[in-house]
């Protein structure tokens, strides 16, 4: 029996050590870091795919929310950048949502009709942007699956010069227009 025991632990001590990899946390992206460089965003239609890491070009602003047509989003969060006098110093503006492109168009519509404030709405219909800046949080409970934490990321040059993200991946505090538009 004793024998037996040795024998089981060499072979899962020998199993331990021939694993190549390590299992340590992702870390959100960062102030430095470029955008990843994915075509899998969409805007009104599921064939007009947007690159943003090509579609960038000097300062931008990228707003993700955890779904379209939610309360804290509809009435507060991207009313917030529309309605915000320091709009158009913030270069191209982006909502992102983890939606697909019919949705998010509705939304832009409902909540943008004329398009006069110039932001561009992109469903991320995989959540595979949303998890290429490790912002992804599992909102299975309450959204039926993988959702966007809300944030404000500020770029410059295809690279992250700030970005706000709420820690309660919902709330909203430190991406509400008036603490990143100032």
């Amino acid at each position: 029996m004793a024998s037996t025991i040795a024998l089981r632990r060499v072979a899962l001590n020998a199993w331990r050590s021939s694993r190549c990899f390590h299992a340590s946390t992702r870390s959100f992206i960062k102030v430095g870091d470029k955008l990843p460089n994915l075509d899998v965003l969409v805007e009104n239609s599921p064939g007009n795919k947007v690159n943003l890491s090509e579609a960038i070009k000097g300062k931008a602003l990228i707003i993700g929310v955890p779904a379209a047509f939610s309360p804290s989003c509809s009435n507060s969060h991207v009313p917030g950048y529309i309605n915000h006098k320091n709009l158009k110093s913030a270069g191209d503006v982006f909502v992102v949502a983890v939606n697909d492109p019919f949705v998010t168009k509705a939304w832009a519509d409902a909540l943008d009709p004329t398009g006069s404030s110039g932001i561009r709405f992109l469903g991320d219909p995989t959540a595979k942007f949303t998890e290429a800046l490790d912002l992804a949080f599992d909102g299975a409970a309450i959204f039926g699956g993988p959702r966007s934490k809300r944030y404000a990321l500020e770029i410059e040059d295809g690279k992250v010069k700030a970005l706000h993200v709420e820690p309660d991946n919902t709330g909203l505090d430190v991406s509400a227009a008036e603490k990143v538009l100032g």
